[in-house]
């Protein structure tokens, strides 16, 4: 079937005959497009749907963004909140409405992504968690202008959350990672974490634990139903 979604996206489907198929839905980093993470999609087990989003704001030729954002000398970033907020609900209509033309169940989304599109992962996890039941965030971080608009806790009660960093991360430090673990120990979600040698960058080892965790919760999850 063709999808009709709000944002650009490149799709490989589920399996042919796969019963209750999963959906995940990937996010690439700034400057970059849809075409980057598609990469991934010949180690994403074959259950899933697979959506590869492109990003609102164009910053240049086949380059977008999620938001546009600023380092100052000090290493503080600042962020155009409002492009963010938009991209934000842009977001969550487009995996709603993949979900429902797809027939695939919220219990059953992954919404995942890469430095800014792991930003926008794990925004909509802790802020609009009804649309899925996962996020994959790789050497990303947590935005604090999203916190005060996070869903009340209990609506993460059995959500799943993957956050992963290098260990030399040069354009994000590993520290972010560590704030964004401690941010998610409260909640009452399942976490998992990991470093992987290496900077900016989704290396074999890392990929090979994140498609790992993806047939992982997938399989629980079908086991629990």
């Amino acid at each position: 079937m063709s999808l009709d979604l709000p944002l650009s996206f490149l799709e490989r489907p589920a399996t042919a005959g796969t019963t209750e198929p999963w959906l995940l839905v990937l996010l690439h980093g700034v400057g970059s497009n849809e075409q980057d993470l598609f990469g991934l999609t010949p180690h994403v087990p074959p259950q899933f749907h697979v959506l590869s989003l492109r990003a609102p704001y164009t910053m240049g030729p086949r380059a977008y963004a999620w938001f546009q954002f600023a380092v100052t000398p000090r290493g503080e970033r600042s962020i155009d909140e409002a492009q963010e907020a938009a991209s934000r609900k842009l977001l969550a209509q487009t995996v709603a409405a993949a979900a429902q033309q797809l027939d695939v169940a919220p219990g059953r989304v992954v919404v995942g992504g890469f430095s800014q599109g792991g930003i926008m992962s794990l925004s909509l996890l802790l802020t609009e968690p009804q649309l899925l039941h996962a996020a994959m965030v790789l050497h990303s971080r947590l935005l604090p202008q999203v916190l005060p608009l996070a869903a009340p806790a209990q609506a993460l009660q059995g959500k799943q959350l993957w956050i992963s960093h290098g260990l030399q991360d040069q354009m994000i430090p590993l520290a972010s990672a560590h704030a964004a673990r401690e941010h998610v120990s409260h909640l009452p979600l399942t976490l998992r974490y990991a470093e992987f040698p290496g900077g900016h960058e989704i290396r074999p080892a890392e990929l090979q634990a994140a498609m790992q965790w993806l047939n992982e919760i997938r399989t629980v999850a079908t086991a629990q139903r």
